[in-house]
């Protein structure tokens, strides 16, 4: 493949930025969907009169959803296209956000809850493929970053969001505008960037490579035309055709094993342990749980939510880090900086926890180490959102070939969001069980084992094109 210098780039980098930023719409609602039941755990004991073990379970069955709304929304995308079935995951988005504040009951709120989860899942796998689809190898990876620093806008305005509610209101249980409770307000916000974004979806072009895939090279060479100028999108556009004119059938799930051995390809299970490892390092606790963690501490309500607040200011600063980075620097190394900064913070965390005394109401008083256990926390974060956190999403969407993207990344998301369940379901148990210490010396085994994951089977795709990834 020819290489072209920077001089006669002719790519129209506005628009491809401006589709991209729509694209991570539904990553904003990812985070926010993700972020909002943080602040209502209380509401939902309370209206629900639920347990750890039934409140866990109201907290993780959005993740259900995710897990199928990932596996299916892969596959579906190869029949009727990117574009289209992200619109479809912002008109869940809707249905969920309303339906979980009008919930009058747990079986109920489940259902609208795993609604969500299927937009989720479908846009947290559709997203970064569709930027990847659409965006030049030199920038790829700055621009599906932009995916992590929505979720994580999402996470901060979900977590703003509620503390200005629950402040107003006095308390998240408390009753709010025309006679329902806050937490329920809590939920219908998402309904304002969740309609914008089924009104900008229909601004935005399918992806180029499914337009040839289907055969429809007119649109696909406007679309190309559009992204790149005539003489670099009539290249890109003979490359992909030849890419998928050498498919010898259509892309379908037996693409994932090797014909030779009759074994899952190598490079499905590093896309598997790669979105496996990043919930094994327990981030998603915080994401949903975050309240719960330091209100178990001592922490008041209303400092709880401020906290939270801080952890989404500092995240969407190290997301912004990445995206000056990653396509300098590359996708492993700041993989491994991410396992060894979160292994090191996250021991900080239960050594604070291990050292915290009972109180007379069963908290942790954490004493002399509450400011250990606040930095250690805000450092965790700072690396997970460096590393793990966008670039676990930025390599499933780029390190597929062409005929494997679609299968490989319906399995990489089921197990993602598998994984995501069932960290945050056994949380409270864990809670319960072994405490804060015991379920944080387990992520930290897992952040320690990422870095032993990625040193010996993760590797480089800065700068790749699509059509040169490797099975």
């Amino acid at each position: 493949m020819s290489q072209v210098s920077a001089t006669e780039h002719q790519e129209n980098i506005g628009f491809i930025i401006l589709i991209s930023c729509v694209a991570t719409i539904g990553g904003f609602l990812f985070g926010f969907d993700s972020g909002v039941i943080n602040g209502t755990v209380d509401g939902l004991q309370k209206a629900f009169n639920s347990d750890s073990v039934g409140t866990g379970f109201n907290v993780a069955s959005m993740l259900i959803g995710c897990a199928v709304g990932a596996f299916f929304a892969a596959k579906l995308a190869d029949l009727f296209g990117r574009k289209s079935l992200l619109v479809v995951a912002s008109i869940f988005f809707i249905i969920s956000a309303y339906g979980s504040g009008v919930s009058t009951s747990s079986g109920e709120f489940i259902m609208f809850r795993i609604i969500g989860g299927l937009a989720v899942g479908g846009a947290s796998v559709l997203a970064p493929a569709y930027i990847a689809e659409v965006a030049p190898a030199r920038i790829r990876g700055s621009l599906a970053t932009i995916q992590q620093v929505a979720i994580i806008s999402g996470l901060f305005l979900a977590f703003v969001s509620n503390y200005f509610i629950a402040s107003a209101a006095g308390q998240s249980t408390a009753e709010f505008w025309l006679g329902f409770e806050a937490w329920r307000w809590m939920f219908w916000m998402e309904l304002i960037p969740a309609c914008s974004f089924l009104i900008l979806l229909m601004f935005i072009p399918e992806s180029p490579r499914y337009l040839i895939i289907k055969q429809r090279y007119v649109e696909a060479e406007k679309v190309l035309f559009k992204l790149y100028g005539a003489q670099e999108g009539k290249s890109h556009l003979n490359t992909i055709r030849d890419s998928v004119q050498s498919f010898d059938h259509k892309p379908s799930m037996s693409d994932l094993l090797d014909k030779a051995t009759g074994k899952i390809r190598p490079l499905v299970w590093v896309g598997i342990g790669l979105a496996v490892f990043q919930q094994l390092v327990g981030i998603n606790v915080v994401f949903y749980y975050g309240a719960v963690l330091w209100q178990a501490v001592g922490f008041t309500e209303s400092d709880a939510l401020q906290i939270n607040v801080i952890s989404g200011a500092v995240s969407i600063a190290a997301c912004i880090a990445t995206i000056l980075l990653i396509d300098r620097i590359g996708r492993k190394p700041i993989l491994l900086i991410g396992s060894i900064g979160m292994a090191f913070s996250l021991a900080a965390m239960v050594f604070a926890f291990t050292n915290a005394q009972v109180g007379n109401n069963g908290t942790l008083d954490l004493g002399e180490y509450g400011t250990l256990a606040l930095i250690s926390a805000n450092l965790y974060v700072i690396f997970f959102n460096f590393s793990w956190g966008p670039v676990m999403w930025v390599m499933l969407g780029e390190m597929f070939p062409n005929q494997l993207r679609g299968s490989g990344l319906a399995i990489a998301g089921l197990a993602q969001w598998l994984a995501n369940f069932l960290i945050t379901i056994s949380f409270p148990i864990m809670l319960t069980g072994i405490g804060l210490a015991g379920a944080y010396g387990f992520y930290t085994l897992g952040a320690i084992l990422s870095a032993f994951f990625v040193f010996k089977y993760v590797h480089e795709t800065k700068g790749k094109e699509l059509e040169d990834m490797q099975a």
